[in-house]
């Protein structure tokens, strides 16, 4: 991890990182309650993590990542989706929401609000997603990159 993403990592979890990777947790372990939900607490435990250091590391699409499908990124990982969506996603998107508009106030949070954006999509849809270094995955998007 570079000294500017560990900066910007310090920084996230003093400006809600932490709060939202413990509702991402929260998820997980309501999810894990039930063997019927544990594919899904898998994934809030994995989006925890990301939540909790953003910074040089982006999440991206698992079957174009390694090239081929998978039981989550198929027909089953759109229905895994939907009931996320259902169950837990709406939530920590309206949490990622909130605090990204109140970031979004000072330019100094303008890219914690944006990072906070991207989650909140996340959040709407992780299946079929897996968490990798952006160095890994030829994006350039900048140091800004989440």
């Amino acid at each position: 991890m570079s000294p500017l993403s560990l900066l910007l990592n310090l920084l996230w979890i003093v400006l809600g990182g932490l709060w939202m990777a413990i509702a991402w947790v929260v998820a997980g372990l309501i999810m894990a309650v039930s063997i019927v939900g544990l594919p899904w607490a898998r994934a809030a435990f994995t989006n925890a993590g990301y939540t909790l250091l953003p910074f040089g590391r982006i999440a991206v699409s698992r079957a174009e990542y390694t090239g081929q499908e998978d039981l989550g990124t198929g027909r089953f990982g759109t229905l895994g989706n939907i009931i996320w969506l259902a169950l837990a996603g709406w939530w920590l998107a309206l949490g990622h929401l909130a605090l990204a508009l109140a970031l979004a106030v000072t330019i100094i949070g303008l890219p914690f609000a944006w990072a906070h954006l991207k989650l909140a999509g996340l959040a709407l849809w992780p299946i079929g997603k897996m968490i990798v270094p952006i160095e890994e995955t030829g994006h350039r998007r900048g140091r800004w990159a989440v």
